[in-house]
C-alpha cells in the first residue's frame, strides 16, 4: 500500500515538473520574436519603415507609380497608398494616421492653424464628362459648352435640356452628377465656377472619381467631372470608355477651336500646361503632413521632387516649373 502510493507521488511530482518545463520554455525571452522596425536617424542612412499615404483621388496613379519606383530602388521601406479624397487625406495627415496626406486643392486657413505643412509636388485639371451616347454628343464637341451653362447646371440648378445646352432643339433634361466626399476635384471645379466650397455643387452626390465617372458612363443624359487620369485612359491616352471629355468653349465663340479640342489626352495636357485650360479647374496637387515631414517620409518626398520627376510624363500629369521645384525643396530642408 505504501508503495502504491508512493508511486502516484512519483507520477504527480514528475508531471509538475514536465508542466513547469514547458512553461519557462514557452515564456523564455530568446524565444519571443517581436516585430522590429526602425526610423532614419536623420544621416541619410536607409533603414526599414513603413510611410503610410492617404486622400486625394486626383494624386493616386501618381503615388503609386512612385511609390514603386522607390520601394524598388529601396527595398527595406514599404509605402501604404490609399485613396478617399483630399478632406480625408488632410484629416488623417493632421491626426497622425498617415505620414502623408494626398491633396489636391489649396491647404485651407483652418489646416494651416492646425500645423499643417504642404509641399506641391505636380499639376493636373478637372475635366466635365458626358456620356458617349448623348443625344446632343456631335454638337457639344463641336461647340463645347460655356462657363455661364456650367454655372446654370451645377450652381443654379436651372434643370435645363440638353437642348439648352446645345443651342439646338433636343427637350431630354441633363441630370447633373457631382462628388458626396470631400475632394478636391470638388472644390476646384466648386471654384472655377465661382464658388470656394464643394457644398454649393448642385446634383446627385456619387463617392469618388471611379464612381463618378461610372454614374455618367451608365446615363446617357448624365454630366459629370473628374481629373485628368480618370478622365482619359493610361494606355490609349484617349477618353474613358463610354465617356467624352467636354471641351470648354473658353473664348466663347460659339466653337471648339483646334487648341481647345480635348479629344485626347496629349492634347488636354497641352492645354494646361499653355495655360489655355483654365486655372481652375487646372490647379497643383500637394503632399501634406503636420508640421514638418520626418524621415522616412522626407526622404520620399525629397526623391519625388528630383527623381521621381521623371516619371510624372509617363504617368501623365504635368511638371512644376523648375522655380516651383527649387522653392519646394528649400521649404522641404535639408
Amino acid at each position: 500500500m505504501y508503495l502504491k502510493d508512493a508511486c502516484k507521488g512519483l507520477t504527480y511530482c514528475a508531471l509538475i515538473v514536465v508542466a513547469t518545463a514547458l512553461w519557462l520554455y514557452a515564456c523564455s525571452p530568446s524565444e519571443k520574436k517581436e516585430p522590429q522596425s526602425q526610423t532614419s536617424g536623420g544621416q541619410g542612412q536607409a533603414t526599414l519603415g513603413t510611410i503610410r499615404v492617404s486622400g486625394a483621388w486626383a494624386l493616386y496613379p501618381m503615388m503609386v507609380k512612385w511609390a514603386e519606383e522607390y520601394t524598388r530602388i529601396h527595398p527595406q521601406i514599404r509605402i501604404d497608398v490609399s485613396a478617399g479624397g483630399a478632406g480625408k487625406g488632410a484629416a488623417d495627415a493632421l491626426a497622425g494616421l498617415v505620414d502623408i496626406g494626398m491633396v489636391s486643392r489649396e491647404i485651407n486657413p483652418d489646416e494651416v492653424a492646425k500645423g499643417a505643412f504642404s509641399i506641391s509636388v505636380v499639376k493636373d485639371a478637372v475635366f466635365p464628362m458626358i456620356n458617349e451616347r448623348n443625344p446632343v454628343l456631335s454638337q457639344i464637341l463641336k461647340k463645347g459648352i460655356r462657363k455661364e451653362t456650367f454655372i446654370d447646371l451645377w450652381i443654379n440648378n436651372k434643370g435645363l435640356t440638353w437642348g439648352e445646352v446645345a443651342r439646338i432643339d433636343a427637350k431630354k433634361k441633363v441630370q447633373v452628377y457631382t462628388r458626396s466626399d470631400s475632394c478636391g476635384a470638388a472644390e476646384t471645379w466648386a471654384q472655377y465656377l465661382g464658388r470656394k466650397n464643394q457644398e454649393d455643387l448642385q446634383g446627385i452626390g456619387v463617392y469618388g472619381d471611379p464612381g463618378l465617372a461610372e454614374a455618367v458612363r451608365k446615363d446617357p443624359l448624365g454630366i459629370g467631372y473628374n481629373n485628368l487620369n480618370f478622365a482619359y485612359d493610361s494606355k490609349s491616352g484617349l477618353p474613358m470608355a463610354g465617356l467624352r471629355v467636354v471641351p470648354i468653349d473658353v473664348n466663347e465663340n460659339g466653337k471648339v477651336d483646334p487648341k481647345e479640342a480635348l479629344d485626347s489626352k496629349s492634347k488636354a495636357l497641352k492645354a494646361v500646361a499653355s495655360g489655355l485650360y483654365p486655372s481652375p479647374p487646372a490647379r497643383d496637387l500637394y503632399l501634406l503632413t503636420k508640421n514638418a515631414f520626418k524621415d522616412p517620409a522626407k526622404g520620399f518626398v525629397r526623391w519625388i521632387l528630383t527623381d521621381g520627376q521623371k516619371y510624372i510624363a509617363e504617368v501623365g500629369y504635368i511638371n512644376l516649373t523648375k522655380e516651383q521645384i527649387g522653392k519646394n525643396l528649400n521649404k522641404l530642408g535639408s
